[in-house]
């Protein structure tokens, strides 16, 4: 949680939950941020029901350039059914991905038949052991995606098919990258996402879920009581009758509202310019992310900033504290503290090892977890460390510093 919002809450008498417990979405909602909508000091300050349509400059468009900086935003935004705006001198755009889902396509793209399927086909993570448990019990489904969230999704279904038995499941992952999803395991600095890896894996040696990779759909169609999928795995044509799909392949930032503001976005991940090659997953192999705040994501257009879940673009593994350190940043600057602004304390847990051996895989089990020591010349903790900062990146992530790190600039 928050320091700022923990200190306003405890000032109300509010007692804070059991700090260790693994709240879900719906508890966070409930036990922290219905709390604290409710304080006085920040209920005055929130319009419910409210969806933004776009942000500008009063009286210029994306082309103006005179008395720009100068000249305050407005935002426009509709509430029950009536378009309002309102004027800042500064706008955060903290309003996430979620309502983005990437398609299945792996180009992109949705697939032919996803978009007149979609009756069938669920994007997110859906409440497959709760009030959705009837679209997927003692049904055929196929969930496709590769990250945390996908995985989240195979073990709710592993719990309703322990007493659902004809609950089948299939995991599809685009990409042939189960080694490094799953590998964090014990060593994983999160304790609870190191064990959605090892459950999935324990699921995947025993037979109870079907891995497909690498998986990539061609054509959904549907059929009497089912959809046929028809998908290249590894190299090869196969044909999936299915009675549902779950999308879990992530996220894209809608950059709509933004069109007549001057922003600087990675062509690639679509995050902040200088936060890119932080958090891009071509450079990264394991997910640690350097402290960061108000410099790495400023835009040409002054007092403006993405934050949160939106400021990572396309790119996996944000964590709520990363966008709690980001907006304290930023409301520093704005604040006028600017050493306080770049004073960024951030302490991201790792992920932990970069490999794991599954049934079918070549890695020798007994050379460690990212593959063996380094060789003797390398600037590297591990064969995989070395590997990759041979092609360029900036290696594993596993043998950096869980110590708190500081980024201090005074300027």
């Amino acid at each position: 949680m928050d320091k700022a919002a923990l200190e306003l809450l405890e000032q109300s008498g509010w007692t804070q939950p059991d700090p260790d417990a693994l709240p879900t979405g719906a508890q966070i909602v409930e036990r922290y941020l219905v709390p604290l909508s409710r304080l006085p000091n920040v209920a005055r300050h929130i319009k419910y029901n409210a969806s933004v349509q776009s942000i500008t400059r009063l009286g210029l468009d994306k082309v103006a350039s005179e008395g720009r900086d100068g000249t305050p935003f407005v935002v426009r935004y509709m509430v029950d059914g009536i378009e309002r705006k309102l004027m800042a001198r500064a706008v955060l755009d903290a309003s996430g991905t979620w309502l983005r889902p990437n398609p299945i396509g792996i180009d992109g793209l949705p697939v032919p038949g996803e978009r007149t399927e979609r009756g069938r086909i669920r994007y997110g993570i859906p409440d497959v052991g709760g009030r959705e448990i009837e679209d997927y019990a003692d049904k055929n489904v196929l969930v496709i995606g590769s990250g945390h969230s996908a995985i989240n999704v195979v073990l709710a279904l592993l719990d309703v098919q322990k007493d659902r038995t004809n609950t089948t499941i299939t995991w599809a992952l685009r990409r042939n990258k189960i080694a490094r999803l799953l590998g964090g395991g014990l060593n994983d600095q999160l304790p609870a996402r190191g064990a959605l890896g090892l459950a999935a894996k324990d699921a995947i040696e025993s037979g109870r879920l079907k891995l497909l990779a690498p998986f990539s759909v061609e054509t959904i169609e549907p059929e009497a009581h089912a959809l046929r999928v028809n998908a290249q795995v590894a190299g090869s044509l196969e044909v999936l009758e299915v009675d549902r799909i779950i999308v879990a392949t992530g996220f894209r930032p809608d950059l709509e509202i933004l069109s007549e503001l001057r922003i600087d976005l990675d062509n690639a991940v679509e995050s902040p310019r200088q936060l890119a090659p932080m958090i891009d997953p071509n450079l990264h192999s394991c997910g640690t992310v350097p402290p960061h705040g108000v410099d790495e994501l400023s835009h040409s257009e002054r007092d403006f900033y993405i934050v949160g879940s939106k400021s990572y673009g396309r790119a996996p593994t944000f964590l709520m504290a990363t966008g709690y350190e980001q907006v304290r940043s930023v409301v520093a600057e704005l604040a006028g503290d600017p050493v306080a602004a770049r004073q960024v304390y951030l302490v991201l847990p790792e992920t932990g090892v970069c490999n794991v051996t599954l049934p079918g895989d070549t890695d020798d089990a007994e050379t460690g977890c990212c593959g063996g020591p380094a060789p003797v010349a390398a600037d590297a903790c591990c064969v995989a460390d070395a590997a990759a900062k041979s092609e360029s990146k900036t290696g594993c992530g596993c043998g950096s510093s869980s110590q708190p790190k500081e980024m201090e600039t005074v300027g």
